[in-house]
């Protein structure tokens, strides 16, 4: 008997219950690690998530000792078909819970031989979305009572890997999904480089990590998200990791497991809401409006999308997105915040553009971080936080070594000077652009929609 493990959002062998699941039904035949390209997918993801995924499944073949077969095609005749060519008994999965993945894996299970079962073991997070419910069996709409909740739901310790674990080898592979040229230069997105990248934030960043965390200037992030976007490493992992280490009583340590607990309550609000991916989740609001429904076709948002907006930060974080696939999540609600507030453009716009540019693009927590700024979201205090953006580059970015890391044009203005280049003699000597708008006007104008919103 064989049984298959169908990866998707779990690219790695350690802490993988499905894994353990497949081991421990199949029989002499061995479990069979597949990777589905599915077109749909695909179609969706950008250039740097398609160079992560294509690394990730590369360290999952060195990880799997060359077992995993990739096949290319919709996973609803894949699959059976798959199952048909080895004798498959039944198909493993890790539990989805996004929208699409949900509505994909049913077809998977509707479409598989009689008899053959489509068995869901774990997820992607420590505790899967729709666990944590409050006290009346409603979910959570607010972070802070669900954060209480999700700690006090607590989560298992990671998996072992089974022992004995027996491969299948046999079926014919296909080529990894192909990545498309002009894709920046990436960190390796592997198992092996999720562990490495891990211990090295244990070691040298966790101590601090409350306070620099906010600190695009500084190196003091965890750098795993495109790793948890793929699986490459559990959050589960994380969290005994770091129950275990000589500081988890910290603030620097709670505060890391909230940001985690972020991530899973993202993903619990769009299980319970499956259309706020991409409208609004609070529809008291939907009233907004916006200079340029189109959003996209208008000058200003070229200028936002190429960091060409005059606001140093801002300009410094779209220039990140594009030359390394990532932004420093402080930096991320200041770009968001711009698009949305003081340019006016649906926040649905700016987060397409963000997944596909983003290799850590994930719908739940790129979309539902884009309505928090938006005000739309789960944000208890909503449209009317508006980030000025040289305040918050002279706050958390207090040399100016970030922007001038990302925008050689002010690279002559030294210390907080890199953000207000129109008080410098020199400011603009270099070919820097000036403001496209009026921080403070448009800020006016943003509160004004909002309250015309609310009636």
């Amino acid at each position: 008997m064989t049984a298959i493990l169908w990866l998707r959002r779990d690219l790695r062998l350690h802490d993988h219950p499905a894994l353990v699941a497949a081991h421990e039904a199949a029989g002499p035949g061995g479990v069979l690690p597949v990777f589905v390209a599915d077109p749909t997918l695909l179609a969706s993801a950008g250039g740097p998530r398609l160079a992560a995924l294509h690394d990730a499944l590369t360290g999952v073949q060195e990880s799997f000792d060359g077992a995993l077969v990739i096949r290319h095609g919709r996973p609803e005749e894949v699959l059976p078909a798959l199952v048909e060519e080895v004798g498959a008994t039944a198909v493993h999965i890790s539990a989805e819970t996004t929208p699409y993945g949900r509505r994909r894996d049913d077809r998977v299970g509707s479409a598989l031989p009689d008899g053959i079962p489509l068995v869901a073991t774990g997820s992607p997070y420590a505790v899967t979305p729709g666990r944590v419910l409050s006290g009346g069996g409603t979910p959570y709409k607010v972070f802070t009572p669900f954060s209480r909740a999700w700690r006090e739901h607590g989560w298992r310790r990671p998996a072992a890997v089974p022992t004995g674990l027996t491969l299948h080898r046999g079926p014919g592979t296909e080529s990894l999904p192909a990545v498309p040229d002009g894709v920046p230069d990436l960190p390796a997105v592997t198992e092996a480089a999720a562990h490495e990248r891990w211990h090295a934030f244990l070691d040298e960043d966790l101590v601090g990590y409350a306070e620099d965390r906010n600190r695009p200037d500084l190196d003091a992030t965890s750098g795993l998200s495109v790793h948890l976007k793929y699986g490459t490493i559990h959050p589960r992992t994380l969290l005994a990791d770091l129950a275990d280490h000589p500081a988890a009583r910290s603030k620097d340590a709670t505060t890391f497991a909230s940001e985690l607990c972020w991530r899973e309550f993202y993903a619990d609000v769009l299980w319970h809401n499956p259309a706020s991916a991409w409208t609004d989740l609070r529809p008291d609001l939907g009233g907004l409006t916006y200079e340029d429904p189109e959003g996209t076709a208008s000058a200003a948002f070229e200028a936002w999308t190429q960091g060409r907006t005059g606001f140093p930060l801002v300009d410094a974080g779209m220039r990140q997105l594009l030359a390394e696939g990532w932004v420093h999540s402080r930096v991320r609600m200041v770009v968001a915040s711009f698009l949305v507030k003081d340019l006016h453009v649906w926040w649905g716009h700016g987060a397409r553009w963000f997944l596909a540019h983003l290799r850590d693009g994930d719908v739940a927590s790129n979309n539902h971080g884009w309505q928090w700024v938006a005000g739309t979201g789960t944000d208890a205090s909503p449209y009317f936080r508006v980030f000025n953006p040289v305040l918050q580059g002279e706050r958390f970015d207090p040399t100016g070594d970030y922007v001038r890391r990302y925008v050689p044009e002010l690279a002559h203005l030294a210390g907080k000077a890199a953000h207000q280049p129109w008080k410098a003699l020199d400011g603009y000597a270099e070919g820097y652009p000036e403001p496209i708008v009026d921080h403070a006007a448009e800020r006016d104008e943003a509160l004004r929609r909002y309250e015309v919103a609310r009636g």
